[in-house]
Formats: C-alpha cells, structure tokens, sequence
C-alpha cells in the first residue's frame, strides 16, 4: 500500500476506533490518550504484537475493546482475553456490553454455563472469551475447545503481563504456558499483552515471550511493539507514617478513617490480619468489610458493589482485591504493612484516583512486615526434592494419579503440590490428561540458577520497599523509578515534597480500644472428624469417619501466628533459633484467660501435657502453671513410644497421620473419667492433637479439650 493509501486507511480506522471508544465510555466529547490509538493500529491494521505498559486507569481496556470489534468487522474471529481475576473479569463484562462488545467467561465459577458459552462460541456470537490462565491447562479445555479456538482466533490479549515473566512480582507457573500458546496461533494473529507494572528487566522478559512462534522475517520487519507511558498518577497524595506497633496503628484507623476522602480499600497482610481489623472498625462505628482469598465468592461480588455505590467505608482486603478491580472514585487507600515491593504496591495503590482529582494513599508499615514476606515468599518456590519425589511417583504408576491420590503418596499437602505440578506441567516432565497427572518421561532438571535468581530479586525487591518507607525524596519518584520510568520527577504532593497532609494525633480512648482488641484471647481448634484418604494405605489401620468415642472436642488456641495481637509474641518464642525456655508469665496469664472464657459444658479433671522435642521446657511449664492455677493434677506427658513420632512438619494428611500413629501412649498416666485438657505448644495440621486425644480417649477420658498456644494460619 502507497503512503496515500496508508494514511487513508489509518483515517478510517481512526474515525472507527473513535467512535468504539465513545460508546464505550458514553462521551461524546471523548479522544484517545497518548498510545491507545497507536497499540489500536498496530492491532487492527499491521495484525503486530505489542506490549503497553501503562499507569492504573490510563484505559489498558478500552484498547483491546476497541480493537476486538474493529478486528470482527473485518472478519477476524474472536478475541482470547486471558484474565487472572474473577474480580477483573467481572467488570471486563460489564465495560465490554456498554461498548457493545458480547463478552463471556469460563472459569470455575460458572461450570453450570459452560455448555451454552460453547454453544454461542460456535455459533460465532461471542466477540471476546475471558479464561483465567488456569483454564488454559483444563484437560477437556486444552484438549477438545482450545485447538478450535487457536484456529480462528483473532485477537490474543494478556492482561496482567508481567506475570508472564520469571522476575514478575507474582510466581505464576500458568502464566508460563501462554508462551507455548502463542507459538501454536496461525500466522497474522495479532497480541497485545498489557500491565500497568513492570520495569525494564520485566519488558524485556515478556517481550521475549511474546516473540515465540513468530517468523524471523516478520520479527525482524516488526518485532514486538512496546507502548511505554509515564507512570506518575497526578491525583495520588502519596505518604508513610510509621508507628510503634499494632495497637498504634489500629488506633491510628479507629482516630481518622471517617476523615480520609470518600470509600476506599485498607489492605493487610494476612487473611487474620483482615478479619480482626475489620471487626474493630465496626465496633467503632465504621460500616466495613473483610475481603480475602476466604471470603465466597457471593459475598466477595456483594463487598465490591458495596464500595462501588459507596454503602460502605472501606473493604479492609487482602491481596485478593487486587488487579482489575475497578472503582474510578475511589477516595483512598491505606496500608497496614507493606507489600514486599514497590511493584506490588503500585499496583494497589493504582486503584484510588482513577477519575478524581485527588486520592490518599497512606501506608503503615509494621515491624512484623518482613517476617511475613518471608514466609510468603519461601511458600511458592518450588523443592528440588519434593518434585523429584513427584516425578517418581507418576513414573512408577499404572496411569494417571489425581491429585489427591499423589498426595497419599508424595507426602506433600494440597495447594504446595498443585503449585508443584503446575511447573512440572509447564516444564514438560508431568502432564495433566483426564482422570489426572502423568510423567510424560521427558528429561527434567531443577533449574536452581533460575529459582536462586528469583529468590534473590525478591529479597531486593523487599530492600527497594523498605527504602521507599525510609526515603526523604518524592514517594512517587521513587515508585517510578522502581518501574525504570524515566519521566520521573517529583510529584510535589507527597509528605516528603509537601509536608505531611495526613493527621498523626491518636485519641487515648482509641489506644486503649486497640489494646483491648489487639489482647482478645481464644481460637477455636477445629476438631478432625474424618481420617485422611490413603492413611489405610499407609499402614494406619483407620479410614473414614473417626469415632464418636475416640474424637477430640473443640479446643482452643491462644492465638494465630498471624494475628496482630498475641501473634507477635508467639512469633518470638517459635522463631528460628529462639532457644527453649519456661512459658513467659504474661503469656501464661492470657492462657488462663482463654480457659476462663471457654464456656465447655464440664470442667476438665486434669491436665496432660504432650511430649516435644523441640519445646520440653515451654509445653511443660506451661501445663504444670495451668494445673496449678486451675487446682488441677498434673498427670504429666504422654509417653513416646518407638522414639515418638516420625515425620517431619508440612506434609499432607496421610502422611502425618501415618508420622504419629502409635507413637503415643497414656497407659501410664492413669487416667480418671472425666473431661482432659490437653495442652500442646502450637497446631498445624492438627492431626498429632487427633492421634493423641484417640489415646486419651481410650485410656479412660471422657473427653478430651486441646489448647495449644499458637495457631498456624
């Protein structure tokens, strides 16, 4: 085509895209930022695959609308928008209809609409189908629809992209496999993968993924198009204000939440973390509402049209409310601890000032921030070990395994072993086919380069986030810098650039409310009613339900390790290397408060301690100071039997039923009817508690209540 003709066409496209775009957002007075025009060509007219990396509201979105119903009315197949949010996706829908776009979903929440989805893409009535990355990997999927699918694509997009690569901030194994499939579209199919977080390093990686399967000759002619903005957000009054502690903080929330601008989202770390926070703000008058990877999925979209009609003040969230979720005015976001990066922290602070002209953004870290990325961190890396166990179990069997039957057998619980397989699976040496997992015989090797060279960015991405809470310079600068965009300048709207906007006065009654709530004392330690599947197996004579007469009642726990409260004090005595010694006296004392709110229907009748090798001194001093408190006899511990138990902390269910079984005995503790508290230093898997309370049971107990002094989770 002559340079005429181009223009020409680019005109026409122009004026289309225009048009698409007003419609979407319902202006008429509507006009393309920097870029969105130019990614739109480059999809529509030169079928190129291109990378946009843009700030949080820039309009990531209505480029892959625009272009979608352009590309179908020159004919092109539908658009494949891989999504990783059931959140995102939602609101993709809804943003999709208003352009006139016919967007739908499969994901595992709507199984029951999978027939008619398929049934509208045959007909070709769909214009863009939303997978979640998962999906990609579902036997009856990637088997029976996806080739169909390939073959008549017209549009591939990748929202999220950075999560394609190795040094995103988010250890996505299905993320990977989108490689392998952009290899396999025809010829001319054009990509657009966007996000609104990545730096250089992360460009580089996810530009070099979506080369695969190009033509040297069109690589070279065109390459992948980057599509890079500035990342400054004008309308965020960025700040840190740093307290002492948990009380401190949550008294900070309870002071001055009624003073932050609109709705908005209060992030935490951990699922306990969200639940308590919440619950103190209501009881403080705040209408707010916990949203985390726990919450259902009904109650979670019930929570978002909440903030977005602003019925309530804040969903205090998680990670999960993350990516995607879409509120234009939302007034503020505040942290209570950090994220682990500046890359994650823009990215949930993205979410505030999409349409408004100012937004608050406060962030107060905590001084147990660290421990908590850690353990994070250290929970989605694969295990050169586990996976060799792994592969030989699928190599020895008859035919596929299912999940939870490889769990029986590698001793690896369920989400680390679904972790595990997903990168064995996008690795080539597994496979997922009906009915299970198999080992495709494909050579394998732990790549330790590749997940040292992870850990490592992680340990400096978490240095960068301390160094943002510590830097006298302008707040925004430096996440911009952190994302390598080089129209950084100060904002001159942060604390640093403008003093600090945000008050740091805390009302005494406040302090005490968050003490109070921050001292609250008793978990609940759900009793195990069903032996594991594969225990049988195992050589543990025991399978199905556990008897009624041999079961433990509900017991109950000082605290989670997680929790904001006494959380803290139980992380220090089970740190790594904190030496063994006698309960502390304060901790001892918030005990005795947890059995003096217990409410159980009959008093125990004495005390027995369980046997631990790690913390003799802590679980026996422990029990000995309840006994004594509570006039109780002491009958003293559990007798090891055969070295006492033998398997070693974090594997599945059989295998730790199978690690304790018959490696207790209470024959010598002399056991008199009646009710027995069982006292124990902190419960994982709860199964050493089970096996234990059987014994009790057996040897006379009547019953058999469980309090240990941590909760893990």
């Amino acid at each position: 085509m002559g340079q005429g003709g181009r223009v020409t066409a680019t005109t026409t496209t122009r004026t289309e895209a225009l048009e698409v775009l007003r419609t979407l957002v319902g202006r008429d007075d509507a006009e393309f930022h920097d870029g969105q025009f130019e990614a739109i060509e480059a999809l529509v007219d030169e079928r190129r695959r291109a990378l946009v990396v843009q700030r949080t509201g820039w309009g990531k979105s209505a480029v892959y609308f625009v272009a979608t119903l352009l590309l179908r009315r020159r004919g092109a197949g539908p658009t494949v928008l891989v999504s990783p949010l059931l959140a995102l996706m939602r609101d993709q829908i809804a943003a999709a209809a208003r352009a006139g776009v016919r967007a739908v979903k499969i994901d595992s929440t709507n199984a029951h609409e999978w027939g008619d989805v398929l049934a509208q893409l045959d007909r070709d009535e769909v214009d863009v189908l939303l997978v979640s990355p998962e999906r990609l990997n579902n036997p009856s999927f990637r088997d029976e629809q996806l080739p169909q699918l390939v073959a008549r694509i017209g549009l591939l997009v990748v929202d999220e992209a950075h999560c394609i690569s190795d040094w995103g901030h988010d250890f996505r194994p299905d993320y990977r496999r989108l490689r392998d499939l952009i290899a396999r579209m025809p010829a001319g199919v054009p990509v657009l993968a966007t996000t609104a977080t990545a730096n250089s390093r992360v460009v580089a990686d996810v530009a070099e993924q979506l080369d695969a399967g190009m033509a040297e000759s069109d690589a070279s002619a065109h390459g992948v198009l980057t599509i890079r903005g500035p990342l400054a957000r004008a309308s965020l009054r960025l700040g840190v204000l740093r307290l002492p502690n948990s009380p401190s903080r949550l008294a900070w929330l309870i002071s001055h939440l009624g003073d932050l601008p609109g709705s908005g989202i209060i992030y935490t770390l951990t699922v306990a973390a969200a639940n308590d926070t919440a619950r103190l703000l209501r009881e403080h008058g705040y209408d707010v509402r916990a949203y985390t990877g726990q919450t259902d999925t009904d109650e979670r979209e019930e929570s978002e049209a909440l903030l977005k009609d602003n019925r309530v003040k804040a969903l205090v969230a998680t990670s999960a409310l993350g990516m995607g979720f879409d509120k234009p005015d939302l007034g503020f976001v505040v942290h209570l601890g950090a994220p682990s990066s500046p890359v994650s922290y823009y990215q949930q602070v993205g979410r505030a000032g999409r349409a408004t002209d100012s937004a608050d953004v406060l962030l107060l870290p905590g001084v147990e921030d660290r421990e908590i990325w850690h353990y994070f961190a250290t929970a989605s890396m694969p295990d050169r070990e586990r996976a060799e166990r792994v592969l030989a179990a699928l190599a020895g069997a008859t035919g596929p395994m299912s999940t939870p039957a490889l769990e029986a057998v590698v001793d690896i619980r369920r989400t680390p072993l679904e972790l595990l397989l997903k990168v064995l699976d996008v690795d080539g040496a597994v496979g997922r086919v009906r009915g299970g997992w198999i080992a495709t015989g494909q050579p394998w090797t732990y790549d330790e380069e590749r997940y040292r060279r992870i850990a490592a960015e992680r340990v400096a991405e978490q240095q960068h986030m301390i160094e943002y809470e510590e830097t006298s310079g302008c707040r925004m600068e430096f996440l911009q810098r952190s994302l390598d965009d080089d129209s950084a300048a100060p904002c001159g709207r942060c604390d640093n650039c403008a003093g600090a906007w945000f008050p740091t006065a805390i009302a005494s009654a406040a302090t005490d409310a968050a003490a109070t709530a921050l001292d609250r004392v008793g978990v609940p330690i759900e009793p195990r009613r069903q032996w594991p599947t594969g225990a049988d197996r195992l050589g543990v004579p025991v399978k199905g339900r556990i008897a009624a007469d041999e079961q433990a009642t509900e017991g109950r726990a000082l605290a989670r390790l997680t929790d904001l409260g006494w959380g803290g004090a139980l992380r220090d005595l089970f740190a790594a290397g904190a030496a063994d010694a006698p309960v502390p006296q304060n901790v001892l004392g918030a005990c005795v408060r947890v059995l003096a709110e217990w409410g159980w229907e009959t008093r125990p009748v004495a005390v027995v301690a369980m046997p631990s090798r790690t913390k003799p001194q802590l679980v026996d001093s422990l029990a000995r100071g309840i006994a004594e408190i509570g006039r109780l006899p002491f009958l003293g511990a559990l007798d090891l039997v055969d070295g006492g138990p033998t398997g070693q902390p974090g594997g599945n269910s059989a295998f730790r039923v199978a690690g304790v079984w018959g490696r207790f005995s209470a024959a010598g503790l002399g056991v008199p009817p009646g009710p027995v508290l069982l006292v124990d230093d902190r419960v994982d898997s709860g199964w050493t508690l089970t096996v234990a309370a059987r014994e009790l049971r057996r040897a006379g107990a009547t019953g058999v209540l469980p309090l240990a002094l941590a909760l893990r989770g």
